[in-house]
């Protein structure tokens, strides 16, 4: 099937901003959707059914098109915001149609705009949308010097960011709000997220970042090893240095997804997702005190995506998506834990489990008898007081097994 619907970028500027191609495809076209906004901006003269997107939004109505009995003659247009395919209408369409059916005609993004108004390097600067996302998100992209876009949800998001830098220590943060970029009614509002005081803008916004941390907030590393008083638990907790240990292990990569089962306070699958934007985690635990923890600890440390699943394995497990990786921090000697976790791992994934008590350390033993894999006892000791001098005071061993199955 040839190319049958076109999606046209759209600036500020409107129908006068648009290339000679894109004005052709909104003259051929015998249907039009897109936002109210968008809409409005064409010109009358223009012969084409015009469809505003349903609340809540979704676009059945545009695929619906390709079955018609005319697809082949189908000219059908969408109307987006700026790059189509950068958070765009274009990247959801994408992922349904076969791209010789799909024709996007992008204009400058929002954020190509910004970077153009402030002479940012495009390619050095970390971009994060809160439309439709928690204010969460950007927790993560939070670091002394980084420069950050965010895109707004509407004109009550600057506000919000800026509260939210000043509670996270990062009250001198430059804040530059750049409304209605390319269109006639452009602004630029400049000013520190401490001393913020709109409580609205434009709704059509985009927050540029330069961040910069007070002296007294905590700045969590991007390496696996958080401090444990980065997050809320009541000792059940993989400590700092085990947990280093146990996500080396994991060895997470790009787009995987890992099960952390009998999560605690979710310590194992937040290091996980913060290892790369697109790992993704599922955390299940049935004490209902551990999961506020989990909330908590997910959106303090910028992983708001992190699934929370209540409940206890091997039960809980089912009709879970598959994972490509597994750790076990508890409920290693339960029926079936382990069977279970097995079944449901990719072929080639990895699945780790730690143990403290010896009836854990058999069930390990015993499993690596059958499945095969590497056994580790980890000892660790720190310095503390005796009396007058320092002494050595061990924590209880760990042991760790690694497999990956066949």
């Amino acid at each position: 099937m040839p190319a049958w619907l076109t999606v046209v970028g759209m600036g500020d500027d409107g129908f006068a901003g648009l290339g000679k191609a894109a004005r052709r495809a909104l003259i051929d076209a015998s249907v039009i959707y897109g936002g109210e906004r968008h809409l409005a901006m064409l010109p009358v003269c223009l012969s084409a059914r015009r469809e505003p997107w349903p609340r809540p939004f979704d676009i059945e109505a545009v695929l619906a098109q390709r079955n018609a009995r005319d697809a082949h003659d189908a000219r059908v247009c969408v109307l987006a915001s700026g790059d189509p395919m950068f958070y765009g209408v274009g990247a959801t369409l994408a992922r349904h149609l076969p791209a010789d059916e799909l024709r996007v005609l992008p204009a400058p993004s929002s954020v190509s705009l910004a970077a153009a108004r402030l002479g940012w390097a495009l390619q050095d600067v970390a971009t994060v949308s809160l439309v439709g996302r928690p204010l969460a998100a950007l927790h993560v992209h939070l670091h002394d010097g980084a420069r950050v876009f965010v895109l707004s949800a509407d004109g009550a998001t600057p506000a919000a960011v800026a509260a939210r830098l000043a509670e996270r220590g990062f009250g001198a943060t430059r804040m530059v709000v750049l409304e209605h970029l390319g269109g006639a009614s452009e602004r630029v509002i400049d000013a520190r997220a401490a001393s913020w005081q709109m409580n609205e803008t434009a709704a059509l916004n985009v927050i540029a970042l330069e961040c910069r941390r007070d002296a007294s907030a905590p700045q969590p590393a991007l390496t696996p090893g958080l401090p444990d008083d980065a997050y809320r638990h009541d000792g059940q907790l993989t400590k700092r240095d085990i947990r280093a240990l146990t996500l080396g292990r994991l060895a997470p990569a790009p787009g995987e997804l890992l099960w952390d089962v009998g999560a605690g306070c979710g310590s194992i699958g937040i290091e996980w997702m913060r290892a790369h934007p697109t790992c993704r985690a599922i955390a299940i635990e049935a004490n209902s005190e551990r999961q506020r923890f989990i909330e908590h600890n997910r959106d303090a440390l910028g992983v708001p995506a992190l699934q929370l699943i209540a409940g206890s394995a091997p039960d809980a497990l089912q009709g879970l998506p598959e994972p490509d990786a597994i750790f076990i921090g508890g409920g290693v000697t339960a029926d079936g834990v382990l069977d279970a976790c097995w079944r449901a791992l990719k072929s080639g994934g990895r699945l780790v489990a730690n143990a403290v008590t010896l009836e854990g350390e058999a069930a390990l033993a015993a499993w690596r008898a059958r499945h095969g894999g590497t056994l580790t006892r980890i000892a660790l000791a720190d310095a503390q007081p005796l009396g007058g001098f320092e002494t050595w005071r061990p924590a209880l061993p760990i042991t760790l097994l690694d497999t990956r199955k066949p």
